[in-house]
């Protein structure tokens, strides 16, 4: 059969080694699968079909070090995983029988016991005895921590695959950002990563499990991990099974190219990943043992976890070069040798004595022109007003009748607070006054988002939008343009101080920012119980955390990755902590493990990349030209796929509207079998309905307030320049301080308002009606 795109040239840092254990896999693997019932009489695999795909390479490859007991433990999980897959392909998903389906999804985690004691159901298939088998030989090494995270992803990695199933039967292929997020459940990564903590024999303490660094080390895994296998197993996937779930597809379809752009596009993003983990390794794991008082014993093992990482994404991709079960030039009845090299990556390599560094040499610098770009960029070059297209908003907007006291309201709160002047002791902080926070014009938005709040309840949003608008710019000046990035963390490590949990008790502030938080969380977590307000609290430090992160890549020039960005722009916006505002009083309805279900993650996650590139497009001149900043969505995609300004602005505007039409696809056809899944009742149901036309007004109040608001204009940029000499610390004087003066580009004229364009007018006429 003809390969539909030629195989690209992979970034791989890391060479491949085996475990010299091998053999003895492959062949405790064949006994263990036929004792299971996986083979003969199955109906899904004969032993060469096992033979043929050769799981214990695979595991030789990608746990090079582990002992041999080790090896083949690790490899009969993967034969059971992958028999899994096939199984539940053959049985549920050619028939598109969801319903029975679920129902065996849902016995699996019976054969996860937290506690070996509580014994096993007896089981009924093949998938189960293997679980059963598996569970009961590995935890008894491993502790309660890692047992409960390795169930998690195991559970993830089986429930979502009725996500796969919904789409194949609505014939729906994602977005980009949905692909990502759901493909890291379904496609078993983050499961791997458990497994590497297990034969590595180095366990993740958990005190920094959760922590941003290992997430994204364990997130950008599984991405590099699930795009690769994405590149070799198109051809499996869509020729012969008919999947929609492939990230060649679904780029294919969003940028509307080729199937060889498409792949060349899915590689670019896989050496993105891989350069996202290196950055995280190199620049934030050591300042996170530092910070979290990890000792040396569990540093040195998080960093053979990670070293664990590492192997797996080379082992993993050598196997893809040499299993029968994939696209990769070799011969259709069986994978290459181990130690031969197969495929077209390899046609115009050198071969014979001495040539085996070319190959290594051309893995490293394929990734090189991308590399360069993200930290390349100039800033404060001169771009012109912001773009903005013709946004879709199928939402109708209303403004609260409340919105001119809430105004007023939120200046007479901002002055009491302190935001209004300079703060003690601290240079360049003298960032707002009333003239900029009337322009500015939180309460408008705060009106749009809540429509139907209380006057006390509209101006603690606007509060709370306001202080958090605040601080989004208080941290670059203050602490962006002098580089000091310890007094950043000190300033955020502080503010957990003034959100108490079990009191409501908390220091003296010693600046605006903490005495406006101080009264929010006073006025806020007052009326809420412990785990609401532990949760709120959560949604807080994201959001104050993100401005940290974002003055670690400014420091390094760095524009993001596209997936950490699109991640990390939900928290620097605050989407969760204001929609958090909206769901206080749901607790006692709603069950708090609705919240956290895959459908109602994938909804509040749309509408919040929605408002969010909707932000990039309004605030791209503000960014780029007037602060120099490298956080942007316009830019993020300009860098990535090397484009003009008006193409990043194409590509993020058809990423709004993908988002938009997954927003409204769950609200229609996932959040009503969420419902039933859950048997929820008629209360419970009128809430999250009332909570999805809540999160309706939050997208189009967000939309009026971009259009209304004087913050984003170019008027306003160049009014807010001509007081920019109070934002910046003072110059330094005499020999070697030149380098301390900050240099603006010269201001430009103001563009006339009868210069917009129709999209322009478009957005102005929203917020004209809306008021």
């Amino acid at each position: 059969m003809t390969q539909p795109f030629e195989l690209p040239d992979f970034y791989m840092p890391y060479p491949a080694r085996i475990n010299p254990r091998l053999e003895e896999a492959r062949e405790h693997s064949r006994t263990w699968a036929r004792e299971m019932g996986m083979l003969e009489g199955s109906g899904i695999w004969e032993q060469s079909d096992l033979d043929a795909h050769d799981y214990a390479l695979l595991c030789a490859y990608t746990h090079p070090d582990c002992t041999g007991p080790q090896l083949s433990l690790v490899t009969d999980w993967y034969v059971w995983v992958f028999f899994f897959d096939d199984h539940f392909l053959e049985i549920f998903k050619r028939t598109q029988d969801r319903e029975g389906g679920k129902a065996y999804l849902d016995r699996l985690p019976a054969f996860m016991p937290m506690d070996l004691a509580d014994r096993f159901p007896e089981p009924t298939n093949p998938v189960e005895a293997g679980l059963a088998d598996l569970w009961r030989r590995t935890v008894p090494s491993m502790s309660l921590d890692w047992r409960a995270r390795f169930a998690e992803s195991t559970e993830n990695l089986l429930n979502e695959s009725l996500w796969e199933l919904a789409n194949i039967n609505a014939e729906r292929i994602s977005n980009p950002v949905e692909y990502i997020e759901m493909r890291r459940k379904v496609g078993g990564a983050p499961w791997s990563a458990g497994l590497i903590e297990y034969a590595a024999g180095a366990e993740v303490p958990a005190r920094i499990a959760d922590s941003r660094p290992m997430r994204v080390l364990r997130d950008t895994f599984s991405d590099g991990v699930h795009l690769r296998n994405d590149l070799f197993s198109y051809q499996r996937e869509i020729e012969e099974e008919g999947e929609l779930s492939n990230g060649v597809l679904v780029l294919e379809t969003f940028l509307k190219c080729s199937t060889q752009e498409a792949a060349d596009a899915v590689n670019d993003l896989l050496t993105s990943r891989l350069h996202q983990f290196e950055n995280t390794a190199l620049t934030e794991l050591g300042p996170l043992f530092v910070e979290k008082g990890v000792d040396p014993v569990a540093a040195a093992g998080t960093l053979a976890y990670v070293k664990g990482l590492q192997d797996w994404q080379s082992g993993g991709h050598e196997w893809h070069m040499r299993s029968s079960r994939y696209m990769n030039g070799a011969d259709a009845g069986g994978g290459a040798a181990a130690g031969e090299t197969a495929g077209p990556l390899f046609s115009l390599t050198p071969v014979g004595r001495g040539t085996a560094a070319s190959d290594y040499l051309k893995s490293l610098t394929s990734g090189l022109p991308a590399r360069t770009r993200r930290h390349s960029h100039v800033p404060y070059q001169r771009v012109g007003p912001s773009i903005l297209p013709a946004f879709e908003m199928p939402f109708e907007a209303r403004l609260s009748p409340h919105l001119e006291a809430s105004r007023e309201h939120s200046v007479e709160w901002a002055r009491r607070m302190g935001i209004l002047e300079a703060q003690p002791g601290i240079p360049g902080s003298d960032i707002w006054d009333e003239d900029r926070i009337r322009r500015v014009d939180v309460p408008l938005c705060a009106a749009g988002i809540h429509p139907d709040a209380t006057p006390e309840g509209l101006d603690l949003t606007s509060d709370w939008l306001a202080w958090g608008t605040y601080g989004d710019d208080f941290f670059p000046v203050v602490y962006g343009n002098t580089r000091n990035l310890a007094a950043a963390k000190v300033c955020n490590e502080r503010l957990s101080l003034f959100m108490p949990i079990e009191t409501l008790d908390t220091p003296p502030p010693l600046s605006a920012l903490e005495r406006g938080l101080a009264d929010l969380w006073i006025r806020t977590a007052g009326p809420m119980d412990e785990d609401s307000r532990r949760a709120f609290r959560t949604s807080v430090e994201d959001m104050t955390a993100s401005w940290v992160w974002e003055l670690t890549n400014q420091i390094q020039n760095r524009v993001p990755d596209p997936v950490d960005y699109i991640e990390m722009r939900r928290a620097t916006f605050g989407s969760n902590m204001t929609m958090s505002l909206c769901r206080i009083g749901h607790s006692d309805a709603v069950p708090p493990e609705i919240y956290r279900s895959g459908p109602m993650k994938s909804l509040e996650n749309a509408a919040q990349d929605y408002a969010c590139l909707m932000n990039d497009l309004f605030s791209y001149q503000k960014e780029i030209e007037f602060e120099g900043e490298v956080h942007n969505g316009v830019l993020v995609v300009q860098s990535f796929f090397n484009c003009d300004y008006p193409t990043g602005v194409a590509i993020v505007h058809d990423l709004m509207k993908g988002r938009m039409r997954q927003f409204q696809h769950v609200a229609a056809n996932e959040l009503p079998v969420l419902y039933d899944d859950f048997g929820l009742d008629t209360e419970a149901r009128a809430v999250l309905d009332g909570y999805v036309r809540e999160l309706e007004n939050w997208l189009s109040g967000i939309l009026v307030w971009h259009a209304g608001c004087h913050r984003y204009k170019e008027e306003d940029l160049l009014r807010d320049r001509a007081g920019i000499t109070r934002w910046l610390p003072p110059t330094l004087r005499g020999p070697g301080t030149s380098a301390t003066r900050i240099h603006l580009p010269a201001p430009a004229s103001p563009t006339p308002s009868s210069s917009r364009g129709p999209e322009q007018e478009m957005v102005v006429s929203i917020a004209s009606r809306a008021q």
